[in-house]
């Protein structure tokens, strides 16, 4: 009974804190945890098989839902193989509850069957750990309870991330279990979570920097449920443009937001012409590389990372302002002077609306398969009710650059460590959690490879998701690197593979096509999106093909910059 006390005072307080759903791993040793689990109300349950799928889909669901998620497996390597999304949790901020069943102490370092060191088995990867003990002493439960409320609520509070709850639990596996009747109702214990704001001295310090000159704002990767509404009104008050990365969640919210940089900052001196002395920078790093070296070359930077962790592998001077990045923006909007729009955001403006036009009417001119207009042709046919995961590789660069701003999907990507593993998994569940629209996947070959075990949870948890898969036969994004000149670059770099991957699709109860060109991948997308299931559209590329044509899309949009500056100029 003793166990059956700690185990529900456990769960049923990880529900109290906004845990509403568990991805439950099969083993013997977990069975006291998935019990106590199912015995919980409130907590809806996903089963999984594969470990390493299983932690990405429990990563998605928390990044859609925003909530806390739990993951529970049993001892040994099963518990090691959660190591990659928890990696992937701390970096991106996303909140994980991970449970992992043990060997009691006395079974450990003694040559017990499944039995390796958990204990602070995800070192500084997670944000807390704690051995609990279970069946020991009369506080169990009252202890457990509040492991439960700690654990959801350090999972959740910012920067969100991993925590680690260890059960090492003995035989016999099914006494004492928690069952629906017996479930023990503990006290709900609520921390606080205070909103942060900048102190008022760094607010001026930061309205001073800001009036030094021409300033630039950058939306980075952020948070998806910790939105900053005030930034465009910021933006106009200080008469900057808003550069927005597809993550950042300003990109297809609204107007005002600049997303065709990419195609442009590459030039050195379009860079240099359109260089601000201050920056405004808010969330990770961007995406774009070239977007990047813009923010290099600002004389300071006013950093608004949203988080309490330092984001600025730039290692720019300037100021940084703590707190929550909302809060610091409507405080902001109090301290600057408004200032009529300059020259300098209508040249940025200028350039954007060139660069998107010259894009556009490149794409529609080239009669061929090319990966940017497959990622348009899909983010085209999503609205703002719809959720589009995006491959952290080639997929996310090519929306980045072919997408252009205005109301659209929600994007979400796994770019904490800007991994390509466990992106199918991520996305189905996000999707499975999704609310209210259809829910797409963009991702390259190598990825897909990487994850085909992900595919099961579709039919599992009955998840409704469209893949398009962008397949070169290798690894694309290789041949943008240096690396592309080596001669021995096929066998290190491009590393084909030659498989197909339809058999795999349908061996897991999915619908596969290949259309033939632009007006068929079209008419299937739109299709896929409207039917239930799993469905996957794959858009064949070579890899050197696909090279030249991003060089020549670059180069169009390119020619259009410098003819619309010049314009500018005269004007």
């Amino acid at each position: 009974m003793d166990r059956q006390r700690v185990l529900g005072a456990l769960c049923g307080q990880l529900a109290a804190l906004g845990v509403q759903e568990v991805v439950i791993c099969p083993g013997s040793r977990s069975t006291p945890l998935a019990l106590a689990f199912a015995a919980q109300g409130g907590i809806r349950r996903h089963v999984l098989l594969d470990e390493r799928s299983a932690g990405f889909f429990a990563l998605g669901l928390a990044k859609e839902s925003g909530n806390p998620v739990a993951l529970v497996c049993t001892s040994g390597t099963a518990a090691a193989n959660f190591h990659p999304a928890v990696v992937e949790s701390r970096l991106a901020h996303v909140p994980l509850v991970v449970l992992t069943a043990d060997r009691p102490r006395e079974l450990r370092d003694v040559g017990a069957a499944q039995t390796i060191d958990q204990v602070g088995l995800y070192g500084g990867d997670v944000k807390w750990f704690v051995d609990l003990p279970v069946g020991e002493g009369s506080g169990g439960a009252s202890y457990a309870a509040m492991v439960g409320a700690r654990a959801a609520s350090l999972a959740r509070r910012a920067p969100s991330g991993p925590v680690h709850i260890n059960v090492p639990l003995r035989e016999p596996m099914l006494d004492g279990v928690p069952s629906a009747e017996a479930q023990p109702a503990p006290p709900v214990l609520r921390p606080s979570e205070p909103e942060r704001r900048p102190a008022p001295e760094l607010l001026r310090q930061a309205a001073a920097l800001l009036a030094e000159g021409r300033v630039a704002i950058v939306a980075g990767p952020m948070p998806p449920h910790r939105p900053v509404p005030d930034l465009p009104a910021l933006a106009a008050r200080l008469g900057a443009p808003l550069l927005a990365d597809p993550l950042s969640g300003l990109r297809y919210a609204g107007e005002g937001a600049l997303g065709a940089y990419d195609l442009y900052l590459r030039d050195d001196a379009l860079r240099e012409a359109l260089q601000p002395d201050v920056v405004l920078r808010l969330g990770a790093l961007p995406t774009s590389k070239s977007l990047g070296t813009l923010l290099s070359g600002a004389r300071a930077q006013v950093l608004l990372s949203g988080e309490e962790s330092w984001r600025d592998p730039l290692l720019a001077p300037g100021l940084e302002l703590p707190g929550d990045a909302h809060l610091a923006v409507e405080d902001l909007l109090r301290h600057v002077a408004s200032i009529s729009e300059g020259d300098f955001a209508r040249r940025w403006r200028a350039a954007d609306a060139a660069a998107q036009a010259a894009a556009q009417d490149w794409l529609v001119g080239l009669g061929e398969p090319f990966d940017g207009a497959a990622i348009r042709t899909l983010r085209e046919l999503l609205g703002p009710e719809d959720l589009l995961f995006v491959g952290s590789s080639m997929p996310i660069r090519d929306l980045d650059g072919f997408a252009p701003p205005g109301p659209g999907p929600r994007v979400l990507s796994s770019r904490g460590a800007n991994g390509i593993d466990g992106v199918i998994s991520a996305a189905l569940g996000a999707a499975a959690t999704h609310q209210g629209g259809r829910a797409a996947l963009a991702i390259g070959d190598l990825s897909f490879y990487h994850d085909q075990n992900g595919l099961l949870a579709a039919k599992r948890c009955g998840v409704d998701l469209t893949i398009l898969l962008l397949h070169n036969d290798g690894g694309g994004i290789f041949s943008f690197l240096p690396q592309a000149k080596l001669e021995r670059f096929e066998e290190f770099f491009g590393t084909p593979h030659g498989l197909d991957f339809a058999p795999v699709v349908r061996m897991y109860g999915g619908t596969y096509t290949r259309p033939a060109n632009r007006e068929e991948l079209r008419d299937a997308l739109r299709e896929a999106l409207g039917a239930p299931g799993l469905k996957v559209v794959e858009v064949r590329t070579e890899r050197n093909r696909n090279l030249a044509l991003h060089e020549q899309a670059f180069a169009a949009a390119q020619k259009a910059v410098r003819r619309a500056l010049e314009d500018s100029n005269r004007a």
